[in-house]
């Protein structure tokens, strides 16, 4: 369990209506950027993975991959795997 606050705990929120429930979830970016703040408990291959797949499926552009690794505070950590994308 992992707690949040600020503008890593409401940017990047989603509203989709799942079986008839409205559910709020963080959008791909968001998601990605989450994964290589807790790296560490997931796994650097994990986030990796996760950056590949939201690229090469083009659900997010680089610039929002910024925006939240900015805010979630990992821009230095994602900036040599986001160069080594575009």
């Amino acid at each position: 369990m992992v707690r949040f606050s600020g503008k890593a705990l409401t940017e990047g929120v989603e509203r989709r209506e799942i079986e008839g429930v409205t559910v709020l979830i963080y959008n791909v970016a968001k998601t990605v950027a989450d994964c290589f703040k807790y790296r560490n408990k997931i796994g650097l291959d994990v986030a990796l993975e996760a950056l590949r797949e939201a690229w090469n499926g083009k659900r997010c552009t680089s610039k929002e991959l910024w925006k939240y690794a900015e805010i979630c505070r990992v821009a230095n950590v994602m900036r040599p795997y986001l160069e080594s994308m575009t």
